[in-house]
This record gives structure tokens, sequence and C-alpha cells, in this order.
């Protein structure tokens, strides 16, 4: 356990803004700690309190970490391979210790997050969350608005039928076209096996944004902090799909 802390230094420290704001933040009563609503001048140990501002929950244990990494197509989701491939942890720091959230495909690239936080994990992939992913889909052939219609629709695949999704045509070059599509759904070569029942398989395949985080300059094979705004933000995203409308 660590000492107490004020409660709007704690807040401060995570990014919700300064001290005075934060002051306002537990004077408007939008602040609990362990569920209850926080007073001005309330101390906490950071290590071990829940603290959440207006419902969403606020990080602030310690050596909690949460990256943001650009997969690679060739590597493993997953911390370890028994084929020795190389994974997605090898490509971040190896302290402290941390597993993928959610996962790519060997062959599929784009954002993934590492974490820590088994509070965020958990709610990123639990399916009544359903947190939207958006990929760029690379395929052969012409797709056509009926194309877009089908897959927006949902498409029967061998384990039942998709969700509806948000589709659209980016760019066609000659026999290859450039799909963009957002599910919320986290079932198995999922977008891979949407086009390929639509007659349109995937040549490459990129996922663009998690939730509402993306990142167009992080480089394949790279990785950065989010940043609390971030992590807020996915929590927020959780929250809502699982409150509904």
């Amino acid at each position: 356990m660590s000492e107490p802390e004020r409660l709007q230094k704690v807040l401060a420290r995570e990014g919700l803004g300064s001290r005075r704001v934060c002051d306002d933040l537990i004077a408007a009563g939008r602040v609990t700690v362990d569920g209850t609503t926080a007073v001005l001048g309330q101390r906490v140990d950071p290590d071990t309190a829940r603290i959440a501002v207006d419902g969403t929950p606020v990080t602030t244990r310690a050596g909690i970490v949460y990256y943001l990494l650009n997969k690679p197509t060739r590597v493993v989701t997953t911390a370890d391979d028994p084929e020795g491939r190389p994974t997605v942890v090898d490509l971040v720091p190896s302290e402290p210790r941390v597993f993928p959230v959610g996962r790519l495909d060997y062959d599929t690239e784009g954002l993934l997050v590492l974490t820590n936080d088994g509070d965020l994990a958990q709610v990123l992939t639990h399916p009544s969350h359903g947190v939207d992913k958006t990929y760029l889909a690379e395929v052969d052939g012409k797709p056509t608005p009926a194309t877009v219609r089908a897959l927006s629709a949902g498409v029967e695949l061998d384990d039942g039928l998709t969700a509806p999704a948000k589709v659209r045509i980016v760019q066609q070059h000659g026999e290859r076209a450039a799909l963009e599509l957002t599910i919320h759904e986290g079932r198995n070569r999922q977008v891979r096996r949407m086009c390929e029942a639509v007659g349109h398989p995937v040549r490459r395949l990129v996922r663009t944004r998690i939730g509402p985080v993306r990142d167009e300059h992080l480089a394949p094979g790279d990785w950065r902090l989010l940043k609390p705004a971030e992590v807020r933000s996915l929590y927020d995203a959780a929250r809502s799909v699982a409150s509904g409308p």
C-alpha cells in the first residue's frame, strides 16, 4: 500500500485537469471512490482505491501500463508461441509484463492494445460490450453496392449470422478494391470470412481503429503509450455499448 494522497492531486496526475478543475469535479459530485461519492479534501490510497469520474474508471495503481502497438504481419498475438514465432509481447518492453487485449491473426496488421490492466482487458473483450473496431481490407474483385449492403446487413457464416456492420468502398483499382469495415463482434478471422462469403477474398487486412483510438502515424512494429484520456475513452466506449441507447 502507498501513502494516502489528496484525491484532487491523484486525479490531476492522471490527466483529468488542474487541481482546481479536479476540485470542481469532486464538488460537483462527479467523482466516486469505492462506489461512494467523493468529498473535497478526501485522501485515497491510489494503489487500492477504485476511483471513477462520471462512472468511468480512473486507473491510479502503480505499475499499470497501456501500450498501443501497430502489429506487423507474421507476428503472433500471444505472450508465448510453442512454434517459436515472434509474438506481439516481443515488440514491447519486457517489464512490466503485459498481455494483448483481444487478438489479430498472424497475417493481419494494425492496432492492438497490450496492458497489465485486467479490468480494461475484461471490458474490451467481453461479448456484451462489443467495442467497435475498424479494418481496411484489400480484396480481390469489384465490390458492388449490393455487396456493401450484404456485408452491412450481416453475412451467414458457419458459426451463424454476423451482426450488422458499417461498410464502405474506399477505393477501386482494376480487379482490386479497398473496403473499410467496422464491426463489434470478435469472431475468429471474421472480416476475412465475411469478405470471402460475398466473393471477395482478402489479400491484406489492417485494423485502423479500436473504439475511439487510432493512430495513422504509428509505423508497423512500433508502439507508444496510450494517453490517460485514451484509456478513459476505451472504458467509456465499452460502458456506453453495455448500457445501450
